[in-house]
């Protein structure tokens, strides 16, 4: 995740740490590790240590490990079987996912939409090493906006096109925004997919009945709020309230699975108590 909304026009701490733990793990690219996301996760070592010796939950690398090696499963699996020929990230911070699948996938357009602090330092970071590809663009668009310039719909009109199928990816964005927020972007998103006739929107989801009675997850989640510098938000308390929401916002074909639950991926931790969730849904209908 890069930026926070209209009030955080920067690259966020959890981008930087997200972006390192990437990179340690063989999966990004030497630009977009930086030296404060290697100096956090040092920081953080300790507490990483402590999670893994409880042996019962994972931790927090395990988890940006895990919900992103699923995601790109998903991904992968939309452009293979011809459903999805376009993607679009919102907030992709300093994720390679971009960088990455236009190599493997000669022809696919990628666009990475970040406010435009982010979005400027990236275009950088990637051309700079020769890493900005025929395909991928990385412009101005801020997921709160309902119109404009950079709200997804005109962004949308400029960069995709509406014959090919789309892919719209979030990750790590919907935790930061209270649920009316949540709600507006879902709605926008659900539009903007049926509009498109085939596709998907993947992203990850927690929810406040999974930490339940957890003291580790309210640590985490109070972790998160400092690295923010402000409050993480859990709407929904399980998953029918969250099926719900998704459906009103105009989604008909919604999957929630945990990590673990899902085959054939590298899960780091797979035999441990995953809380995040990991989110598919579509909409063939008009929201």
């Amino acid at each position: 995740m890069g930026t926070l909304g209209h009030q955080h026009a920067r690259i966020s701490p959890t981008a930087h740490y997200t972006a390192y733990v990437w990179y340690r793990a063989g999966m990004s690219f030497a630009p977009l590790a930086t030296p404060l996301g290697r100096a956090l996760h040092v920081a953080l070592r300790p507490m990483n240590l402590a999670y893994e010796r409880l042996g019962t939950r994972p931790d927090l690398d395990m988890m940006l490990l895990a919900r992103h090696r699923v995601l790109d499963a998903w991904l992968e699996a939309e452009i293979a079987s011809g459903r999805v020929g376009q993607v679009l990230e919102i907030a992709a911070g300093l994720s390679p996912r971009g960088a990455t699948f236009v190599r493997r996938h000669p022809g696919l357009v990628y666009v990475e939409g970040d406010l435009p602090d982010m979005a400027a330092d990236k275009r950088r970071r990637l051309a700079g090493a020769g890493l900005l590809a025929e395909g991928h663009r990385i412009v101005t668009l801020d997921a709160l906006a309902a119109e404009g310039p950079t709200s997804l719909a005109e962004v949308a009109a400029r960069e995709l096109d509406p014959e090919r199928g789309l892919a719209i990816v979030t990750e790590g964005l919907l935790s930061y925004f209270d649920l009316a927020a949540v709600r507006g972007m879902w709605a926008r998103f659900a539009a903007l997919l049926a509009r498109h006739g085939s596709g998907a929107y993947l992203a990850d989801l927690n929810l406040a009945g999974d930490l339940a009675g957890m003291r580790s997850g309210l640590v985490f989640r109070r972790l998160l709020e400092v690295f923010a510098r402000g409050r993480v938000h859990l709407h929904f308390e399980g998953e029918a309230e969250a099926r719900a929401a998704l459906a009103l916002a105009g989604f008909d074909d919604v999957e929630l699975r945990t990590p673990q639950e899902v085959a054939g991926v590298d899960v780091p931790g797979r035999d441990r108590r995953h809380v995040v969730r990991l989110l598919r849904a579509r909409a063939t209908r008009a929201g």
